[in-house]
């Protein structure tokens, strides 16, 4: 998949089972939810385009070692969330990969029979 646009990535989002769109902040930061848990933030801030994951606290370091677009997420819990610059520099397979961890650790913290019956609804698409 390529993130060419905001648009392709936010169908991207949204084709995780039961994912959500909404904007409890404002018209302009999509959130996007799996059983009312968020998983991703899409925003801009100071003219950039940004997207917030979750991500594993040792992991999140690594990729802020690693990647000079991932950063501790703005406005977030900085152990557990990073923000990525969408300015094209980072691979698009990065992101697709980032967003799949993002939402498998959200379902993994689920209470267990709502993870359980996604697990049976959507078998081999659920993350773990």
């Amino acid at each position: 998949m390529v993130f060419l646009d905001i648009k392709t990535l936010k169908l991207y989002l949204l084709s995780k089972p039961e994912a959500e769109e909404c904007y409890p902040f404002d018209n302009e930061t999509a959130v996007f939810k799996v059983q009312g848990k968020m998983f991703a933030l899409l925003s801009r801030k100071q003219g950039q385009q940004l997207l917030n994951l979750k991500c594993q606290p040792d992991h999140a370091i690594e990729l802020r070692d690693i990647f000079k677009e991932i950063f501790p997420a703005y406005h977030m819990n900085k152990r557990h969330w990073n923000s990525i610059i969408l300015d094209g520099d980072l691979p698009d397979g990065e992101i697709e990969r980032l967003v799949d961890h993002s939402y498998g650790l959200v379902v993994k913290g689920l209470k267990k029979s709502i993870r359980e019956g996604l697990e049976v609804r959507y078998a081999g698409e659920i993350y773990k």
